[in-house]
Order: structure tokens, then C-alpha cells, then sequence
């Protein structure tokens, strides 16, 4: 196995109906900049109350991805 360097970005992600939309919805996004994605942790769950029920799930999530070595 390769050793690796990794960065961590915080993302929240949010959706109508569930958390795991939400954490996927915050995952797409960050994949249209973001290389190398190679793991993720939930590090907090919110949801928004409108009319007495659930609006919306919110995610805050620890995104990792590989640094590209110098010179790559």
C-alpha cells in the first residue's frame, strides 16, 4: 500500500427528504472540483422544523482526498 497525504474540507449538505440525500447531495457538489475523494464522516445532523414536521436534513460531513504529490 501507497502512502498517502490527505486534506479535509468541512461540507454541509442538505435535502428534503433524508440524511442520506443530504450527505450524497453535499458529495456530488464537492465532486465537480474536488479530485481524488476517498472518504467522508458525519460529524453532525440538524433538521429544520417548518409546520410542526420536517422541512429539511442538514449534514455536516469531514470530506478526505489525496494530495497529488509534487510535480504530478
Amino acid at each position: 500500500m501507497s502512502e498517502h497525504v490527505y486534506k479535509v474540507v468541512e461540507l454541509v449538505g442538505s435535502s428534503r427528504n433524508s440524511i442520506e440525500e443530504a450527505v450524497n447531495n453535499a458529495l456530488t457538489q464537492a465532486s465537480q472540483t474536488i479530485r481524488n475523494m476517498r472518504w467522508f464522516e458525519v460529524v453532525e445532523t440538524r433538521g429544520y422544523i417548518e409546520e410542526g414536521g420536517v422541512a429539511y436534513w442538514q449534514v455536516t460531513i469531514k470530506l478526505g482526498f489525496t494530495v497529488d504529490p509534487q510535480g504530478a
